[in-house]
């Protein structure tokens, strides 16, 4: 049967439309969601775990007061024994020493001006000998470079040549002892106290925690450090002047002052560079108050030996070790991983926190930059960089005509 007006009407309608329809898509469908640029993808981050670490087990002396600090980490390690402050006999001769260089300085291979004693130098000599202080001779018109009178006192610790060196610098006893502790409130030596050069009164005293803080403007001074590192050196007119440190050059020992009152009381102030995990670590410390000499020498060696044993290596994240994952709707897959094993040295008491920063992706390249994993280490941090593992590329047409929810 023929179709009537309005069928024929009826289906032409409905082919413009559909026609227009494909036009439409044409021209808004197919481009919106062929081109449509992908929508980014979170990541799903993988809970870190932090290293734990074994606490250290550091065995102190029971007399006077101790205390073993390193160089690179603010403060102590530990400390044990008195928090007062205590005489410190002789290590007061390198606080001379520091002060002295900041009136007169001296570079670390300068012999630097010259000095000649006259009778306060005898002066000093016979006072010093009458309290059974450590002296070596001088006499009236004597001369000698900076150098070898800091290596008489810093060497030999003769209390007659601090205090000539002290005077030669400021003028008299009086004003370097006012430019001395001048000096130590500067360097926030708080808790150490000096009236006079050579360290043989009482009144000398500093905690075991600040004489930390003295190890370390030594070990910053060249000249200093260097002199207390010297097994001998040769002083005109009075030979050979030998180092008293009895630990010199034992578990790498390099200084820095001895210290003795009466028979019961020696001292140590000491540095020491030592290799924990391919690292080279400098402890710094001090004994005060101990019975004698070789007593404290095996004290800090044991004291050493357990700091050493209170670092262990660490390891913050391993070549290939996944932090984060991401899936798209399209099927494709990656992880934010680490390109390279990290390790560090770190103390016993450190406490360690890990996070994940890692960044959302559309497409990507095996390699591209993916975030960062961000370690604190105590009161130091580092960031671990993340890459990503597999490529995401782009879904393609198919996906993107019949997934139109996913795109806008």
């Amino acid at each position: 049967m023929p179709l009537t007006q309005r069928q024929i009407f009826r289906r032409r309608r409905i082919a413009v439309f559909a026609g227009v329809g494909v036009a439409l898509a044409a021209t808004f469908y197919l481009p919106l969601t062929l081109l449509a640029p992908l929508g980014e993808v979170a990541a799903t981050v993988i809970t870190p775990v932090a290293p734990q670490l074994p606490a250290p087990q550091l065995a102190f002396p029971n007399y006077g007061a101790s205390a073993i600090a390193a160089i690179e980490r603010p403060g102590v390690l530990a400390h044990a024994g008195s928090e007062e402050a205590l005489p410190i006999a002789s290590i007061t001769k390198v606080i001379t020493a520091l002060v002295v260089l900041d009136a007169k300085p001296l570079g670390v291979d300068e012999a630097g001006p010259t000095i000649t004693f006259g009778p306060a130098d005898l002066d000093y000599y016979s006072t010093q000998q009458a309290r059974f202080g450590l002296v070596w001779p001088v006499f009236d018109g004597q001369t000698l470079s900076q150098r070898d009178v800091m290596n008489v006192v810093l060497l030999a610790s003769a209390n007659n040549y601090a205090q000539s060196l002290a005077r030669w610098a400021y003028g008299s006893d009086e004003v370097f002892v006012a430019a001395a502790n001048a000096w130590l409130s500067a360097n926030e030596l708080d808790d150490t106290v000096l009236t006079e050069a050579s360290g043989i009164q009482e009144t000398n005293r500093s905690t075991a925690r600040d004489l930390t803080k003295l190890a370390r403007l030594v070990v910053d001074s060249p000249v200093v450090a260097a002199i207390v590192s010297t097994p001998s050196a040769e002083v005109p007119g009075l030979g050979t002047v030998s180092n008293r440190n009895q630990l010199l050059g034992i578990d790498g020992v390099d200084g820095i002052k001895t210290g003795t009152l009466d028979d019961d009381w020696a001292c140590l102030l000491f540095s020491t560079d030592v290799e924990v995990g391919g690292e080279m670590k400098t402890l710094v410390g001090a004994v005060v108050g101990g019975p004698d000499h070789p007593a404290i020498a095996r004290a800090i060696r044991s004291l050493i030996a357990d700091a050493i044993a209170g670092y262990s290596t660490v390891t913050l994240a391993s070549a290939g070790e996944e932090f984060a994952e991401y899936d798209t709707p399209w099927g494709d897959d990656t992880s934010a991983v680490v390109s390279e094993t990290v390790t560090r040295v770190v103390w016993g008491e450190d406490t360690i926190t890990v996070t994940v920063d890692a960044d959302p992706v559309s497409l990507t390249e095996a390699g591209d930059s993916a975030g960062v994993v961000r370690v604190r280490i105590g009161t130091d941090s580092l960031k671990i960089p993340l890459e990503f593992s597999d490529e995401i590329g782009d879904p393609g047409p198919w996906w993107r005509l019949t997934n139109p929810q996913s795109l806008f």
